[in-house]
């Protein structure tokens, strides 16, 4: 009698032989753990020890939980980074040059692009898996550590050379419900534990309250209402901040008053985008990856909250992304300038903190992209003559609110007519910008000189910006 078939694997150390991993190869990770993720720190540990050397790092984002690999960078064994979106420790090694090749900056639609064109080839994808059976079915429902929907190793699986599971709650065969199929995954790894899952909470999950803020919800709230787009079939993305969600709050009381059904809410969601479905305020959630606990349980259990992967959700190739059916999407901002280009990489002067993940992407989509601001942070100007770094184009910013009023990009003529009935506060650029000059307390930054630590790159593969060094490595 044959024996029964199995991709299983006793340890990572077995997966980096059967997978081939050479010098110089290509590895990917998925960021669905958030700050709560192991799999990259335990993974990289293992390559550290196998001796491999300049390393390849395509992550989907990085987080201050991967502060180790701040030492595998000077140790040599990884060389080269793309990402779309780093913060913590990694950031700021990298903003001081101690990566020896610049950092290529992605969106998550530009990244699913590169890698489906074969531009950007993936030699062994590690798929942190919330559950597997040995045959590498794969689950993130479900686990010692849900994370919720898998949208962006999806892509990563699908053209990757080899793809390793990495889980720490294995099942018997077969796993259900399936969200990796068996035939995407060459090999399965039980670890202890793949990470804590209330690393996955990003930031604010809830409205903010402070009267700033809500002055400027309310602006946001009352530039769709007054778009023309708050109607049956309204799709829409806000981010998990405390602006946004107070903003999405007032626009869902005006939907229920208006009695307007949505069509979708879309991108990384919060337990407040699952209240908003269950008021039925819309049809469905479409979801790359969840930003809480509530969202995980919801897409666990709720047939119309759905997974999509980081192609179908921004892929500027696919002929139609997610994205480009959005009536409305709220961004925020690190800076603004006078040209509504925006960043949300780089600190005042220099500095990563993040990056675009599908901030460029909704932008470019959305029929109509609200950045949302406060005039100042820790005393610095956010409204300001030039970005310090741009990662979102200002061709695609159409209103910049803050608690001081209303900017619309003059190529919106037609925004500009709407609102002129309505009692929106509307202000040039230039003079928000002023008052934020008036009260800043730090004069805005220089733009770094340094050496080119890192590049900015478009959804399209164009690069857009070069970010240098803050300091001598």
């Amino acid at each position: 009698m044959r024996g029964l078939a199995t991709k299983r694997l006793d340890t990572l150390d077995e997966a980096i032989i059967a997978a081939g991993l050479k010098d110089g190869a290509t590895i990917s990770f998925h960021h669905h753990l958030r700050n709560g993720d192991r799999v990259l720190n335990a993974v990289l540990d293992r390559l550290a020890r196998a001796g491999l050397r300049g390393l390849h790092l395509s992550a989907t984002s990085l987080f201050p939980v991967h502060a180790p690999l701040v030492e595998h960078i000077r140790n040599g064994v990884v060389d080269r980074i793309s990402t779309s979106y780093i913060s913590g420790p990694v950031g700021e090694a990298i903003s001081q040059g101690l990566l020896p090749t610049p950092v290529r900056l992605t969106t998550h639609g530009g990244r699913a692009r590169a890698i489906e064109s074969d531009e950007a080839p993936i030699d062994v994808a590690f798929v942190a898996a919330c559950a597997a059976d040995e045959m590498g079915n794969l689950s993130g429902r479900t686990g010692r550590a849900p994370c919720g929907t898998l949208g962006y190793p999806m892509v990563d699986v699908e053209h990757a050379a080899k793809v390793v599971a990495v889980t720490d709650t294995l099942v018997p065969y077969p796993l259900c419900p399936i969200d990796i199929a068996q035939d995407k995954v060459d090999y399965v790894v039980k670890i202890d534990a793949i990470g804590d899952p209330g690393g996955i909470v990003s930031g604010a999950t809830r409205p903010a309250a402070d009267p700033q803020s809500l002055a400027i919800a309310a602006n946001t709230a009352a530039v769709i209402s007054a778009s023309g787009l708050l109607v049956d079939g309204f799709a829409f993305q806000t981010g998990a901040g405390g602006i946004s969600l107070a903003t999405a709050e007032a626009v869902g009381r005006e939907m229920a008053a208006r009695g307007v059904t949505g069509s979708f809410a879309c991108g990384g969601i919060t337990g407040f985008h699952v209240d908003m479905l269950e008021a039925g305020l819309f049809r469905s959630l479409l979801d790359v990856q969840c930003f809480d606990l509530k969202a995980v349980a919801s897409f666990a259990h709720n047939p119309n909250h759905m997974a999509m992967s980081a192609a179908m959700y921004a892929g500027p190739h696919v002929g139609g992304a997610v994205v480009d059916r959005l009536s409305a999407v709220v961004l925020g901002a690190a800076e603004v300038d006078l040209d509504f280009n925006v960043n949300v990489t780089t600190r005042s002067g220099g500095g990563i903190i993040g990056g675009s993940g599908g901030h460029a992407d909704a932008a470019q989509g959305a029929s109509l992209t609200l950045v949302t601001t406060r005039l100042t942070a820790a005393g610095w100007a956010k409204i300001v003559p030039k970005v310090t770094t741009l990662t979102t184009p200002g061709s695609s910013v159409d209103v910049v609110v803050t608690e001081a009023g209303v900017a619309v990009n003059p190529r919106r003529v037609d925004l500009i007519e709407r609102f002129k009935s309505t009692d929106l506060r509307i202000l040039s650029i230039e003079d928000i910008a002023q008052d934020a000059r008036r009260l800043a307390s730090k004069p805005t930054p220089d733009r770094p000189v340094g050496p080119i630590v890192a590049v900015s790159q478009y959804r399209d593969g164009s690069i857009i910006d070069e970010i240098r060094a803050t300091a001598p490595p």
